[in-house]
Parts: C-alpha cells; sequence; structure tokens
C-alpha cells in the first residue's frame, strides 16, 4: 500500500472543519423575541384554556412552519414590559422570515401604542394575538418567495453541515490507518480530499442560497411593514374595544386580576353580548367627563377668592362695603344696594359636596328611549348618565339607587350602597328594559321613600334625584302638593333632563314643577352637555 500523504498535510487543508463536532455551535433561534420562564409559563397558560387560540395555532400549522413559535413571539411582544427582538443571524435559517414579520410588527406605532394596555395583561395580550392572525398570515403569504428561500438555505446550510462534519469523520479515519511517521494511505487521504471538495460546494451553495434569501426577504420588506400596520392596528382595535368594555361597566383593575384567563373571557363575552355594548367607547366617554367635572372647581362656593362680583350674600362682603355699614350717612345708600342686589361681594370658587343622602337616578325605559339620534340611543345615553353618577356616588361615600320605570306597574330598583358597583347588578342595570309607556310618580314616589328611610335610619338628609326622560306624563295636583312638601322635609333636591324634547322644560311643564334644575339635551353624542350635573351633585 503506497503511503505518499502525510497527517500534517490532510490537517492544514481540513484545518477549517475540524473540530466541528466537538466545537459549540452558533445558537440559532426558532423564535424572534427573547423569552424568559415566566412568560413562556404565562402563554402557556393561556394558550391551555383558550379553546380559539388552540384552534387558530392548529389552523395555522397547516401552512405555516413553527406556527406556535410565531404566536408565542406574537404574545411577547404585547406582554412583555421590555420585548428584544433577537439579531437575524442568531435565528434559524428556516425562521428568518417569521423573525422579520415580528420586528415589523413591533416597530410600528400601533403596536407601541396597544402596548401601554397590554403589558403584564395575559387576557388583552392574548386578544391581540387573535386580532392580528388573519394578517400576519397575509403577511407570510405575501413572503412565501421569501419563504421559500429561506426553507432553500436551511437545507443547504444542513447539508454543508453535514459535509463538514464527513471532512472531520475522513480525516479522523486517515489518522487511525496512519503509520507511524504520519504517512497516510492513497485510499484514505484520497477520502478526505473528496470530503473537503464536498464541503466546499456545499458552503458555495448554502451562501448562494443565503444570498438569495436575504434578498427575497429585502424584496418582501416593504409589503411586510405596510401589513404590519394593518396587523397592529387590528390588535389595539381589539384591546381598545375590550377595555372600553371593561371600563363602561366601572370594573376594577382589583377585580380583574382575581379572574383567571377563563373567568376574564367569559366575562367579555358577557359584556359583549349586552345590548348597550356597542355603546362602551360612547359610556366610557361619559364616564370619563363626569370624572373630570368632579374634579373642577364650582363657581360660586366657598374656596379661593377669583375676583369680585354683585349681589346681596352679607357674607361676602369687601372690607369697603363693610366700612360703609359704620358710617350712619351711607347705610341708606348700603340698603338701597342690598335691595337691588347692587353690593361689592368676593368672587370665590371651590369645590362643593353639596348632597350628602342618596344619589337616585330615575331611568326612563320606556319605548320610545330606543330612539337613536347619530347612533346614540336615548337609553344607552340615560343609562351611560347613570352609571357616571353612581361613579359619583361611590367617590364621594354615598350611596347610590337606580330605578328603571315605564308603565304604572313597571318599576324596578337597582341598589349600590355606598355606591358599591357589583359587577352582577351593574350588569342587570344595564340590561334591564321595559319598553311600556311612561309614568312619572310611581319612580319619584319610590326615591322619596328611599330618602325617608335614610333619613330615618341613617339620619342623612340632602339626598338627590335625577329624573332622565324623554316623554311627559301627566301629574294631578293633590300627589304634586305632597311631593312639594316631602321635598321640602327631607332636603333633596331634585334634577331633570328631557331627552329631545323642549317643551319639557318650558315654565308651567310638569318637569318644572316636579324638579329644581330642569335642562334638556337634543344632540346624545355629546357627553358634555351635562357637565355642569356632575360639578353640582
Amino acid at each position: 500500500m503506497a503511503l505518499t500523504t502525510k497527517v500534517a498535510d490532510l490537517a492544514r487543508r481540513a484545518g477549517a472543519w475540524l473540530g466541528c463536532l466537538t466545537a459549540p455551535q452558533a445558537p440559532r433561534h426558532t423564535t424572534a423575541i427573547e423569552g424568559d420562564a415566566m412568560d413562556t409559563m404565562a402563554y402557556t397558560e393561556v394558550a391551555e384554556q383558550s379553546p380559539t387560540l388552540r384552534e387558530l395555532s392548529h389552523e395555522l400549522r397547516q401552512t405555516v412552519d413553527g406556527a406556535d413559535d410565531l404566536l408565542a413571539d406574537v404574545f411577547r411582544g404585547a406582554y412583555k414590559a421590555h420585548p428584544r427582538v433577537r439579531p437575524s443571524g442568531d435565528m434559524d435559517p428556516a425562521r428568518r422570515v417569521q423573525h422579520q414579520v415580528v420586528a415589523a410588527l413591533l416597530d410600528t406605532p400601533e403596536f407601541g401604542a396597544m402596548r401601554t394596555t397590554t403589558v403584564g395583561d395575559q387576557y388583552l395580550s392574548a386578544v391581540a394575538v387573535l386580532a392580528s392572525a388573519s394578517t400576519i398570515r397575509d403577511m407570510l403569504d405575501k413572503a412565501d418567495a421569501a419563504q421559500a428561500a429561506a426553507k432553500a438555505a436551511a437545507a443547504a446550510q444542513q447539508a454543508a453541515d453535514a459535509a463538514a462534519a464527513g471532512v472531520e469523520s475522513a480525516f479522523e479515519q486517515a489518522t487511525e490507518v496512519a503509520d507511524g511517521e504520519g504517512a497516510v494511505p492513497d485510499v484514505a487521504a484520497e477520502a478526505v480530499q473528496d470530503a473537503i471538495a464536498a464541503v466546499e460546494a456545499a458552503e458555495a451553495a448554502a451562501q448562494q442560497a443565503g444570498q438569495e434569501a436575504a434578498q427575497k426577504l429585502d424584496d418582501a420588506a416593504p409589503r411586510l411593514q405596510a401589513a404590519a400596520r394593518a396587523a397592529a392596528q387590528e390588535a389595539d382595535d381589539a384591546v381598545q374595544e375590550e377595555t372600553a368594555l371593561i371600563r363602561a361597566w366601572g370594573i376594577e383593575p382589583g377585580q380583574l386580576e382575581r379572574m383567571d384567563f377563563a373567568e376574564r373571557a367569559a366575562l367579555a363575552e358577557r359584556l359583549r353580548t349586552l345590548p348597550l355594548s356597542r355603546f362602551a367607547e360612547f359610556i366610557g366617554r361619559f364616564k370619563a367627563m363626569a370624572s373630570a367635572e368632579r374634579a373642577r372647581k364650582v363657581p360660586r362656593t366657598p374656596g379661593e377668592i377669583i375676583g369680585t362680583t354683585l349681589g346681596n350674600d352679607l357674607t361676602r362682603l369687601i372690607p369697603s362695603e363693610i366700612a360703609h355699614l359704620t358710617l350712619p350717612t351711607l347705610r341708606a345708600p348700603f340698603a338701597a344696594r342690598l335691595a337691588t342686589r347692587q353690593l361689592m361681594l368676593y368672587n370665590s370658587q371651590g369645590t362643593q359636596r353639596a348632597g350628602q343622602g342618596a344619589i337616585i337616578a330615575c331611568i326612563d325605559c320606556s319605548g320610545t328611549m330606543r330612539i337613536q339620534h347619530r347612533g346614540i340611543t336615548r337609553e344607552a345615553w340615560a343609562k351611560a348618565c347613570a352609571l357616571a353618577l353612581l361613579d359619583q356616588a361611590r367617590a364621594a361615600g354615598r350611596d347610590f339607587v337606580g330605578i328603571l320605570f315605564s308603565s304604572h306597574n313597571q318599576v324596578e330598583t337597582f341598589l349600590f350602597p355606598g355606591g358599591n358597583n357589583d359587577l352582577d347588578t351593574v350588569l342587570a342595570f344595564a340590561e334591564k328594559f321595559w319598553g311600556g309607556g311612561t309614568d312619572f310618580t310611581t319612580p319619584l314616589r319610590t326615591a322619596a321613600d328611599l330618602l325617608q328611610t335614610e333619613a330615618d335610619i341613617a339620619h342623612r338628609q340632602r339626598g338627590d334625584i335625577v329624573l332622565i326622560t324623554d316623554g311627559i306624563a301627566s301629574v294631578d295636583a293633590s300627589w304634586q302638593h305632597q311631593w312639594v312638601e316631602t321635598k321640602a322635609a327631607l332636603g333633596f333636591r331634585a334634577f331633570a333632563v328631557a331627552i329631545g324634547d323642549d317643551s319639557a322644560v318650558q315654565p308651567g311643564a310638569v318637569l318644572t314643577r316636579l324638579c329644581d334644575n330642569v335642562r334638556a339635551i337634543d344632540d346624545l353624542t355629546d357627553p358634555r352637555a351635562v357637565a355642569d350635573l356632575f360639578r353640582t351633585i
């Protein structure tokens, strides 16, 4: 057997591929976003509890390699406080298109805006995944040429890795048959040379395939970026819709934190099926407006002095007017200005907590309350106002009562002690609707009886009754007289809001005879139309 080649010569030629079987390999990840045990566990819990997410994963697996990793990446992007996208070079070549999809998604302003709501919230992060899935699938379809090229590049790289392993294997066999001086038989040496040629060809093919894949991915990038904004917008819209539902019904963050995913999903489904759920965004705006008005200062109440005004309030006289009382010659002019309300007074503004007793909202649920104005029903407007008053009561530590009424025998009362927004009671209040005629006396008598009980038991007076209606009902004189006496005895105030009927606020109309403060509402889309109501109650 001829011995013509030395081991050292083969080692020099094969050196680039020697040790490839034992050397540590560069990481090749299948997920684009770095994860830890906590967010992996969070996604696993969501996937186990969400049938919809499991169905989506099964569907995607039919056409998308690594579908579960892709969905987990979108979840992490929404859920993690500081998601970090891996460098593209660290990815498994077959997953670089998915890497590009996830990176494009996280780079959109829409996804960034959405994350202010979803970070740390498993349920809303899953909502983002489900809402964006269809468009993400379209993104992958748009990049199918890039995906095919990526798969080809991955296969070529695997072939190159196998060829490199073949060089090392051939070299090891050559060293085993070398003689004491390091000479290798020709057959073994040729095997090493053939392995080197094979790996060089495989690496050239892998490099070419990698370049083609990179070019295809660059070509697809503009389409992916445009589609990513659409996917992010869909996710943000879905998250904001879910958030609006929660906000509309006054559900506190603490209540949500005590729910697991399945309970949260069941609650969301129940909220979506409520008749008023399509007005959730409006109800949320209404409540936000009322909250802002509570923080505003009320003019002409004790507080910060902001200037002077004219009037006859002797408790707010400016010093020069007080001085006039000390001079006999100026007392007569002072008395004349007092009689004509022309005294100079301090004008002040401050916060006011006029009521101490319960806030009672009497909501008309007659058939015409389902009439719409620019997409908002009268019922939605009235109940949005009532829910905002519930918030008002809770902030002030006052009881709240919602009375839904229609015809004489159609009245239902919902109690919220201390303004406590018990979820089941809130939803029952929102769901209830009578659809009959209009009778004022029964709900107002019910409201007055509740305030009488409160005065007798809790010794609290100065409650507030708010009557919201779109109708006019007759009230006999004796009942009206009794109502006025009861109002004076208990010291409560009565407000009325007439929806879409200016005649109800004309002097002598029923509402003006029953209530201290009456206003008409024409534009149901403007929650600020009754802003002063929330500064007064």
